[in-house]
């Protein structure tokens, strides 16, 4: 990819990934398209951004014409609790929207990064080593979202050629951008409060474990999956990837190494946990690790190391 436009690029993963990208493939090829949030700081000055809401198709198509685009990173969506608060916006702007963007790829000849997510399983699914290719039976709006975009990624590239390739994300952790309503939002308060008032309130029950990664290991997943020789990938899309699972008490349990007397105690969101209690524990990433070379760097003990001390960093500033 020589021209790339990112979705959602004020998003958790889209504010770092547009910057990370920046850096590989120079500022002025990355195009950050906002939709009501626009960039600050220096996703704002490192390069240029145009207004993309991705549910207009006029407004992809005049953007990817305009910059000569030939790659596009589509992380626009709602999140798994704001999903199921507003399920005909859900589908809304995680399926129609995709179509769109995928249209646009089949004309433009795009190559299309999209992530699926850990969401994309179900109850019915084997929740230990959960394997890459199994029974997909989602009991949330998000979940069902997230199925219908493996599939249309996977029509697109047999039906029309479209490059898209895509990962299984599980909970994405990071001290940059605030979460903005997902289910594994909790395991980034827990790092807010401990460092500001060293005791933090879990709206998951102990016990629940799910599959997490830090941000940086996620950037890098979505670069190098794109980067990869499409002669090896045989699945192309919705890679499982992992790098750790835990439960709320285990990562209070490494906080607490790292800042003496944080406490955390529990009240429980019904919301998010039946949504949790949905989710595999643990995914198999081999396929992915075989197929393209996944790696991921940081474990559970060496991501809450960084995250507290860069977050403590931001927090003084």
């Amino acid at each position: 990819m020589k021209k790339i436009l990112v979705t959602g690029s004020v998003g958790q993963i889209g504010s770092e990934l547009t910057l990370a990208l920046r850096k590989k493939y120079g500022n002025n090829n990355v195009v950050a398209g906002v939709n009501k949030t626009l960039p600050s700081g220096e996703l704002k000055d490192s390069g240029p951004h145009e207004i993309v809401n991705c549910t207009e198709i006029g407004q992809i198509h005049s953007v990817v014409k305009k910059h000569n685009i030939d790659g596009i990173y589509h992380l626009a969506a709602l999140l798994s609790a704001v999903a199921e608060n507003n399920p005909q916006l859900a589908w809304q702007v995680n399926v129609n929207a995709l179509v769109n963007v995928l249209e646009v790829a089949r004309e433009y000849k795009c190559a299309v990064f999209t992530p699926s997510s850990i969401g994309a399983f179900g109850p019915t699914t084997p929740p230990d080593n959960t394997p890459q290719d199994t029974i997909q039976r989602p009991t949330t709006m998000y979940g069902v979202t997230k199925v219908s975009g493996e599939l249309l990624c996977d029509y697109y590239y047999y039906k029309f050629k479209v490059d898209a390739r895509g990962l299984r994300y599980p909970g994405i952790i990071s001290y940059v951008t605030p979460p903005g309503g997902g289910t594994t939002d909790y395991a980034v308060h827990i790092f807010y409060e401990a460092i500001k008032n060293k005791k933090y309130t879990c709206f998951l029950k102990q016990g629940t474990k799910l599959d997490m990664m830090y941000m940086p290991d996620a950037l890098d997943a979505a670069i190098n999956l794109m980067e990869a020789d499409p002669g090896k990938l045989k699945h192309r899309n919705a890679f499982n990837v992992t790098a750790m699972s835990f439960a709320p008490e285990d990562i209070a349990a490494e906080v607490k190494k790292l800042i003496p007397g944080f406490t955390m105690d529990y009240n429980i969101d019904p919301l998010r946990q039946g949504i949790a209690d949905s989710w595999p524990n643990h995914m198999d990433d081999s396929v992915a690790r075989k197929e393209w070379g996944w790696n991921p760097v940081y474990d559970l003990k060496a991501m809450c190391k960084d995250m507290v001390e860069k977050l403590s960093i931001k927090l003084k500033q």
